[in-house]
């Protein structure tokens, strides 16, 4: 390991401690990110994460940790993303080290790779002492090393890192500018992607290190092989060499001689031996005499026994797991030779994978995620066990593609079907969604999303799949309780305005009224003037016709329906919100003007959300201004953005914005006004974040505050007028 960081300008981190900078707490703002409007979590992102890491681990094991930083990177937007791991040799962790080395990192901080910090003086070391998440602002303040690393950190987010349970490094995500700021969600999506780094490298190291421990023990296996066939001469150098166990035996059940290998193994002394106290049938737990009657048949029956696993009591009493294989001498029919090879450190290697596939088995079943191998050439398939819970079929059935395909809902057959063709000649990565028809007539709703790769030119399929339907059950419990809350938000709003809707209505009414008197008036005259008459009956036509407009337009607002998306002009919109809230707004001196651009496209939206979103937003800048003693000015305007994008903004002159609260006024039960609910902005953005668009708050320059929202546009779209 590099013992100092190299920046950008090649300036070296000393490999003493640096007198610290400002406290930590100053530079911690860990408790602010909880409160922060956090974004919604992204599971199909978080799912192809996932498989990406699995796929990476089967493709090139190795290369885990790069492929980690390039997920956080992505998945959260960062300029920078790495890992801190201890490490006391440069290469693998360990938790004794005392300097953290950087394996991997992507993004702005990539030259930086293969630097380190110090373990009692960094960033990294107070994640570890407190073990926990913590996100940092501006942390070279603190850790003045960090000064000349360019660029600059404006926050960085730092998760612990586990290997067997200890932490022994953090993954993090770096801004290098205040064009976002973390979240709530890049805390809980880079918590997961590193448990599951952490489980996946955990299961690589195991089966290396099985690897090699295997790959001795064939190597050893074989000399055995080789110098059991050939002389005593040859038998006697293997002996004394030590390299495994070797004993000499007869079927009495005494060991007549044992190198130092064996001895060493079951904890006796030589002098031990020679005074024939160390037999084998004693060493014998009584579970694996049964194994040992065996061997003896196959040794009077061939002359050897072949190779198997049991155990032998150490002279403490203990335990020792060992490989034995043997044969008799030439010739005799009663003395032989063995190798004993012990295997304790194979069992714990296997019992740490096997503790790993449990750990990584609970969190599939945990998270409801199944995951599958498929070779396509041979149409072999391999299932988790979580996955055949899934399907719901017993555990260990062989599994076929037709076996698959009875579980598929009748209606996805089509769409099941034209997966596995293009999967069949394409070799591309691919995700979808179908449903599961089950025995009891249960619905499923999957998500699945695979990985190709190739095993020996052969194409072949790892893909993970995860049971979504309590996820989309409680998703459209969610979503009818927003539309109740909507609903009963739209009745208390029109309620607010009962006197200004009464005063709407009542004028034309009137108007009506007098044009009605007025035609009976000019047609019950003694020479009935008709054309007079035909001229009240017409303003008594348009009168009546303006009344049902406004009773139209209320009416829908108290409708309590499923949205429906329909292309609509929000120009109209804007001004049908402008006649409904006018006498409201001129009942405290506020004036209303609009700017609505004349070419503006139609946008595809639920017309009654809009009308609801548009009237918050105004009666809020109405009650913003209506106690001020002050005649006031709100201003609705329409136009596009730069993106392209419909962009609306009311402007009122009331109260405005108090100092960092313009994201806040967003967030469930804030509110400034003494009998407000604190939910028509948290209902605003909602409606907004349904239609795919945004919506802000800005402080004016002079005097109250702008709201504005975007709203997306259908491409093919032609503009109205």
């Amino acid at each position: 390991m590099s013992e100092s960081l190299k920046t950008s300008s090649d300036v070296a981190l000393e490999t003493s401690i640096p007198e610290a900078g400002a406290p930590l707490e100053s530079i911690l703002c860990t408790e602010e990110l909880q409160r922060r409007p956090s974004r919604p979590p992204d599971y199909e992102k978080e799912s192809q994460a996932l498989v990406k890491l699995a796929s990476a681990l089967a493709d090139s094991p190795s290369t885990i940790f790069q492929t980690l930083a390039e997920t956080i990177l992505k998945i959260t937007q960062s300029d920078s993303a790495g890992l801190s791991l201890l490490t006391k040799d440069g290469k693998k962790p360990h938790v004794e080290g005392q300097r953290f080395y950087w394996p991997a990192i992507c993004g702005m901080w990539n030259p930086h790779v293969g630097g380190g910090t110090p373990r009692n003086f960094g960033p990294c070391g107070d994640v570890l002492d407190q073990n926990r998440t913590l996100l940092f602002t501006h942390f070279e303040r603190r850790y003045p090393y960090l000064m000349p690393v360019s660029p600059a950190a404006e926050e960085c987010l730092l998760v612990p890192f586990h290997v067997d349970g200890k932490a022994v490094g953090t993954i993090w995500g770096i801004l290098h500018s205040n064009r976002r700021k973390f979240d709530a969600e890049d805390d809980r999506v880079m918590a997961s992607l590193g448990k599951f780094a952490s489980s996946a490298y955990q299961a690589w190291m195991h089966i290396e290190e099985l690897k090699v421990q295997v790959a001795e023990r064939e190597k050893v296996e074989a000399e055995v092989r080789q110098l059991a066939s050939g002389l005593e001469a040859k038998i006697r150098r293997l002996v004394e060499a030590n390299v495994v166990g070797i004993v000499m035996w007869n079927l009495d059940g005494a060991i007549t001689e044992a190198n130092e290998a064996f001895l060493h193994m079951v904890q006796y002394e030589q002098d031990e031996l020679a005074s024939g106290r160390v037999r084998w049938t004693d060493l014998t737990p009584a579970e694996w005499r049964e194994c040992d009657y065996w061997a003896i048949a196959q040794l009077k029956k061939t002359g050897v026994f072949y190779p198997f696993e049991k155990e032998f009591f150490r002279k403490d009493g203990s335990r020792v797991p060992i490989l034995l294989g043997g044969a008799l001498f030439e010739g005799s029919r009663n003395e032989g030779v063995a190798f004993v090879l012990d295997l304790t450190e194979q069992k714990r290697a296997e019992n740490a994978l096997r503790r790993s596939e449990a750990f990584l088995a609970e969190g599939q079943r945990l998270g409801l995620i199944g995951s599958y191998a498929w070779r396509v050439a041979t149409g072999e398939i391999t299932w988790s066990d979580e996955l055949y819970r899934i399907f719901g079929f017993e555990i260990g059935v062989p599994v076929t593609l037709e076996l698959i395909r009875t579980r598929v809902h009748p209606e996805d057959h089509p769409l099941y079907d034209k997966m596995l063709e293009e999967a069949q000649k394409g070799g591309k990565d691919f995700e979808w969604q179908y449903r599961l028809l089950m025995p009891d007539h249960a619905i499923k709703y999957l998500h699945a999303v695979a990985h190709a790769s190739r095993d020996r030119g052969e194409l072949e399929y790892i893909a993970s799949i995860q049971d979504v339907t309590e996820r989309r059950r409680s998703q459209e419990a969610l979503d009818k309780a927003r539309l109740e809350l909507a609903h009963v938000a739209r009745v208390m709003s029109l309620g607010t305005l009962t006197a200004s809707i009464t005063h709407e209505i009542r004028q034309p009414l009137a108007a009506a009224v007098t044009d009605a008197k007025t035609c009976s008036r000019w047609l019950s005259r003694d020479e009935p003037d008709v054309a007079e008459a035909r001229e009240a009956n017409s303003r008594l036509i348009n009168d009546l016709t303006k009344t049902s407009e406004i009773i139209t337009r209320i009416s829908s607002l108290y409708k309590k329906s499923p949205p429906q998306r329909e292309l609509v002009n929000v120009n109209e919109i804007v001004e049908e919100m402008i006649a409904l809230l006018r006498a409201e707004a001129r009942a405290h001196s506020i004036s209303v003007q609009s700017d609505l651009a004349s070419d503006l496209p139609r946008v595809s939206a639920d017309r009654i959300q809009l009308q609801q979103l548009l009237m918050n937003l105004m009666i809020n800048g109405i009650d913003s201004m209506k106690d001020l003693g002050v005649p006031g000015k709100l201003t609705i305007r329409s136009g596009e953005n730069e993106s392209g994008q419909v962009l609306i903004s009311i402007e009122d002159t009331g109260v405005g914005i108090k100092p960092g609260q313009a994201e806040e006024i967003f967030t469930a039960f804030v509110t400034s006004k003494a009998q407000g609910t604190g939910m028509g902005l948290t209902i605003c953005r909602s409606i907004i974040e349904s239609h795919g668009g945004q919506i802000w708050a800005t402080q004016n320059s002079a005097r109250g505050a702008t709201f504005q929202f975007t709203l997306p546009i259908e491409q093919t779209e032609e503009k109205v007028a």
